[in-house]
């Protein structure tokens, strides 16, 4: 059972679980207080918010957009990208806004989505739960530690919006070896919510100058048994659906295999946005609950 806060984190290394009771420290009790939440909320560099398990039917703003929060010394921090998570603000993310602690409660100020008051409860020892009194909704928050943070989970768990953040991706290379085959001409992609758009424009053509040739719809899947790989599909009106094993090299390249010509190709972002930077960047795209189907393959690319 969940307990409202999260007493003696620090001081004995786990969360309280017994049932909205004081928690006991040693041989006796300590208060509800400011001071102890907001030990809770810094004793992890990183909170990571699982999407996936939000439970009601409203939101928190900024909650659905970060993929990271964290609480410094007052100060409010997210990761809103997935491009730059662990280097921009040395892993924090960027200054969104102000946070107080009221007892069991964190009083945070969003630069952007104003004022928000969020009960705090333990899950277990390294997960809190986020709960907005007035959608009734909640959001598990797991935390970690910069030096243990599992940066590739990240890009892996949430690679839809990583292939979004860019306006578009180039053609960088192409291996030598591999059978020629029709997508060997396309040379930009992009991606959105639920279509993708591809071009033949020369490599080297700015974003803002290039014509896309053809709209339709691709699918990323997960793989049973593989955590690590992804499989996409782009539906051609001509080709098909062209199937490629995607594989993320960094934060601004990923690499597509074609199986059937063993065609290994890789894309560079361009056009990045980074998101609520210094009160200039558009607002994040608010994420939702995703699951991506599952393929039942084996990897191809060694």
């Amino acid at each position: 059972m969940k307990a409202k806060l999260l007493f003696g984190f620090l001081m004995v290394g786990i969360l309280t679980t017994s049932c909205y009771t004081e928690a006991i420290i040693a041989d006796g009790f300590i208060e509800e207080s400011a001071f102890d939440t907001d030990q809770v909320l810094q004793s992890y560099d990183l909170w990571y918010v699982d999407i996936n398990e939000t439970s009601g039917n409203g939101e928190v703003p900024f909650l659905q957009r970060a993929f990271t929060i964290s609480f410094r010394n007052g100060t409010v921090y997210a990761n809103n990208n997935i491009v730059g998570i662990g280097k921009t603000g040395n892993g924090f993310g960027v200054d969104v806004g102000y946070y107080g602690t009221i007892g069991g409660t964190v009083e945070i100020d969003h630069d952007v989505d104003g004022t928000w008051l969020l009960d705090v409860y333990a899950v277990n020892g390294s997960t809190i739960e986020l709960h907005d009194g007035r959608s009734n909704t909640s959001y598990y928050l797991k935390g970690y530690q910069t030096n243990n943070f599992d940066y590739d989970m990240v890009f892996y768990e949430n690679i839809n919006y990583f292939l979004q953040e860019y306006s578009a991706w180039e053609k960088t290379y192409t291996s030598e070896e591999g059978a020629l085959n029709d997508f060997d001409d396309e040379n930009f992609l992009q991606f959105n919510t639920t279509f993708f758009q591809s071009s033949t424009d020369a490599p080297g053509t700015s974003v803002s100058d290039l014509q896309w040739h053809f709209t339709g719809d691709y699918q990323v899947y997960d793989i049973e048994n593989d955590e690590t790989l992804k499989t996409l599909t782009l539906a051609y009106d001509f080709l098909g659906n062209d199937y490629f094993e995607l594989y993320v090299i960094n934060d601004s390249t990923i690499e597509l295999y074609h199986p059937d010509s063993k065609t290994v190709y890789e894309f560079t972002g361009r056009g990045y946005t980074q998101y609520l930077k210094s009160g200039k960047s558009p607002i994040a795209k608010k994420r939702t609950k995703t699951s991506n189907p599952i393929m039942k393959v084996e990897r191809n690319r060694k």
